[in-house]
């Protein structure tokens, strides 16, 4: 395999071949690998739910904001920070659990992250499709009323899986010297943003989404429409009074 060229050329996947399936073993191998993925102390703070009926699915499409991804791909697999296996095991192991706090849930979220984005890549290295939905925290009480999760799990990224139907464009990436900064932060000027996302704005497509929005910079129709103030804050909200009815 030409793995510069397999990164390069990765897209992510919306569409998918719905007589095509993903057996069950082939998705336990896959998990299996992903949990190898680094962890914090080993504790492995992560559960996966997996949804393959199609009212399972439907169910959780409304909390997903109808995202047609979520009712026609193969399965929907929801992974979930998990710290109530954790602390029941110590419970019955005659230790006194203490991870109902902000510095074990963030531990519980990289863990989680990170087996899923192995996951993703393994996945994809079996030519398989993969779509990460942005919007598992955005509702996180539906999708765990859905999923019937208890106190200390929570619902943080959703991927749907299945064989292409699609080939999609490359939608671009920044240049790298966007993101690495050596030896400390390099603060950015007004040149440095123009430079750097002189490409980004010169798409085809980013020109549209302009056009289309009635917006003057690429960057309005960020702000104003897709992740505006008022939404960032409701969800913000939504999601930390959750957290607190959920134990933490």
């Amino acid at each position: 395999m030409d793995y510069n060229k397999f990164w390069l050329s990765r897209r992510t996947i919306r569409r998918y071949d719905v007589t095509r399936h993903v057996g069950d073993s082939m998705l336990e191998d896959m998990l299996l690998q992903a949990s190898h993925a680094p962890t914090t102390g080993n504790m492995q703070w992560y559960s996966v739910i997996v949804t393959r009926d199609e009212e399972g699915k439907k169910a959780l499409a409304p909390a997903h904001f109808g995202q047609p991804q979520v009712t026609g791909c193969d399965v929907v697999l929801t992974f979930c920070a998990d710290l109530n296996r954790f602390s029941r095991w110590c419970e019955e192991r005659d230790a006194d659990p203490c991870y109902d706090n902000f510095q074990s849930l963030m531990a519980a979220f990289l863990d989680t992250a990170l087996l899923a984005q192995q996951f993703n890549t393994i996945a994809e290295m079996n030519g398989l499709g993969v779509c990460m939905l942005g919007t598992t925290t955005y509702n996180a009480p539906e999708i765990a009323a859905v999923l019937d999760l208890p106190a200390l799990v929570v619902p943080l990224i959703t991927l749907t899986v299945g064989y292409p139907a699609e080939e999609p464009d490359d939608c671009g990436r920044l240049p790298v010297e966007a993101f690495i900064h050596h030896g400390r932060y390099h603060y950015y000027t007004r040149e440095d943003i123009d430079r750097l996302y002189a490409v980004k704005e010169a798409r085809d497509d980013s020109r549209r989404f302009v056009a289309e929005n009635g917006k003057s910079t690429l960057a309005q129709v960020f702000t104003d429409v897709r992740y505006p103030r008022a939404n960032n804050e409701i969800f913000s909200k939504k999601f930390l009074d959750y957290l607190k009815k959920s134990g933490f």
